[in-house]
Formats: C-alpha cells, sequence, structure tokens
C-alpha cells in the first residue's frame, strides 16, 4: 500500500525530537497514544535506539502505521497496538508516554478517558509528553490557531484546539505535574508532565 503521508509531521519531528529525545533518556520503552500516519513513530525510534516504540492507535490508522513499521526494519519498533482511549488500553505499566496532536481531534470525553488511561497505566515517575496548539486563559496564541480551531469546529463540532488550564486540570487530576510547557514552532506547544 501507498504509506500515509502527513506534512506536518515532516515539520515538526525534529523540534520535537529535540525536547523528548532530553526527556524520554532514562527510559527504555515509550508508548505512543495516537501514532497517525507511523511517520513519527520511525523518525524517533531511528534516532533513539535506546527506546522501544510502541505504537498505538484507533483500527483505521493501523494499516498506514504497519507499512511504516515494515518499511523502516527496526529492531526497537514495536507492532502497532489497537488503542481506542474510552476502551481498555492493550498496555499496563508503561514509564513515558507521547502524544502528538491527539487532543483537539477527539471529543471532550476521549481526552478525559485519556488522562484517565494515564492515571492508571503510567508509572510513578513516568513521563507524559503531550505535542500540539493549546490556547491560554480561553484566547488563541495565533490568528492561524483560530483559523485552524474554525476548521475543526466545522468538519466535528466536538473537536477544537483545548485550554491549556483545562488539559492542565486533568493532567493533575491524573497524577501528573507539569514540569516544562515548551514552546514549538507554527504556534505549538510541547508539554512536559511528570508522575
Amino acid at each position: 500500500m501507498n504509506k500515509p503521508y502527513s506534512q506536518a509531521c515532516e515539520n515538526n519531528k525534529q523540534p520535537i525530537l529535540d525536547v523528548i529525545s532530553q526527556v524520554f533518556a532514562q527510559h527504555n520503552h515509550v508508548l505512543e497514544v495516537g501514532s497517525g500516519t507511523g511517520q513519527h513513530a520511525v523518525f524517533f525510534a531511528e534516532r533513539m535506539p535506546h527506546l522501544r516504540w510502541q505504537c498505538a492507535d484507533q483500527a483505521e490508522h493501523l494499516p498506514g502505521i504497519r507499512a511504516w513499521i515494515e518499511d523502516a526494519n527496526l529492531n526497537n519498533l514495536e507492532a502497532a497496538l489497537e488503542l481506542e482511549v474510552t476502551n481498555p488500553w492493550p498496555i499496563t505499566g508503561v514509564s513515558a508516554v507521547f502524544s502528538a496532536n491527539t487532543v483537539h481531534i477527539m471529543h471532550w470525553h476521549q481526552v478525559e478517558a485519556f488522562f484517565a488511561g494515564l492515571k492508571a497505566h503510567l508509572s510513578n515517575a513516568g513521563d507524559f509528553c503531550l505535542y500540539g496548539p493549546f490556547n491560554y486563559q480561553r484566547n488563541y496564541t495565533s490568528d492561524s490557531n483560530e483559523r485552524f480551531d474554525q476548521w475543526l469546529k466545522q468538519r466535528d463540532p466536538g473537536m477544537g484546539i483545548r485550554d491549556f488550564d483545562d488539559i492542565n486540570t486533568l493532567a493533575e487530576s491524573a497524577g501528573l505535574t507539569l514540569i516544562n510547557d515548551h514552546a514549538m514552532p507554527a504556534n505549538n506547544r510541547l508539554l512536559h508532565y511528570k508522575k
């Protein structure tokens, strides 16, 4: 099959790697929730060979992710798991979780379920990194983010850029503490939490 491709993944993969390579330096296994095309997984696994990178996503995305994994043929890239955040997770006791561009396409009840899953399955002293656009104090950080939010809501009224305070409240309720809020290119952020 033709592998799925995301230009956004190509644009943001190096800035993300620059942060997560530090955060995940002491870990040996990372669960990626919402692997999308699979591009990030291949890029990160190739450049962090000490890590076993575990892709996970909804069933419809798995064939594309598998195509990227098979082409890459990396020893530290695990077979992709089916994961729907509102269902029981197929993996437990993970020490690190990464997710990019997910919470603005999930409905709010799914975002809540995601953080409940982190509370249940992320190990104590585990690290969680969440990449994407966020609003601050209910305000957009750029005109482009406002346009993107409107586009999302036209696609599905349940989607939308989330407010940092709402995400942080969920994180705190899951036992997570904000370590850093990194500014990223294209008006995105990378939130680093520790349990």
